[in-house]
């Protein structure tokens, strides 16, 4: 990753972007290991040589995008430097540039979080409060540095999160806005939200 910002298409194994594809489009239960494996253009046994099972797959793609997300949360706080609102807008361009970039991964974690297996799932969500937590701490130092207003910051943190996180579901390329100007413009909604008051 050359930057927080830099998207390019994912260099991903053959089986975990098949498997990635047929996730987005059929679900995880509606998705079949022989549909897969056609998909990566291998038989059913070379695909379990290097998956030994779906939800083997499904970990896998789900792994790559939390290192993934939580990569790029971290460079743009280490980047925004000390200014609590520079740290906030960093962190929540950050989400929604994911989300808008690496929608169909983003929206296959969120959606199968029901269908992984209990050990894994615990995995899952550690890294997602990881994440949440990020967030918890950008509102929360705002608010103790006076330029956020909100009376309810951890209710705000998690309405931030749920709005970044649906991005997925509706943002499409072909859409009327490109991802530069829905960016300025959640990132209004999210200011917003957060009760920001610039200093006078």
């Amino acid at each position: 990753m050359t930057g927080w910002r830099d998207y390019e298409d994912q260099d991903l194994p053959a089986p975990l972007a098949a498997a990635l594809e047929a996730f987005a489009e059929q679900g995880y239960h509606g998705t079949s290991v022989r549909d897969i494996a056609a998909r990566a253009g291998l038989s059913v046994p070379g695909l379990y040589h290097h998956y030994p099972s779906k939800q083997s797959l499904l970990q896998g793609v789900s792994e790559m995008a939390m290192a993934d997300l939580l990569s790029r949360s971290e460079a743009a706080l280490a980047e925004a430097g000390d200014d609590p609102v520079d740290r906030f807008d960093a962190l929540i361009e950050s989400l929604l540039r994911f989300h808008m970039n690496r929608r169909e991964q983003a929206f296959v974690g969120s959606s199968e979080i029901r269908s992984m297996d209990p050990d894994y799932r615990r995995t899952y969500i550690g890294h997602r409060d990881r994440q949440q937590r990020m967030i918890d701490d950008a509102v929360r130092d705002g608010v103790t540095a006076g330029v956020f207003t909100t009376a309810y910051p951890e209710d705000a943190a998690r309405a931030l999160a749920t709005m970044c996180v649906g991005v997925s579901s509706w943002y499409r390329p072909a859409g009327p806005y490109d991802v530069d100007e829905l960016v300025t413009r959640n990132l209004a909604l999210a200011r917003d939200l957060v009760g920001y008051t610039p200093a006078s």
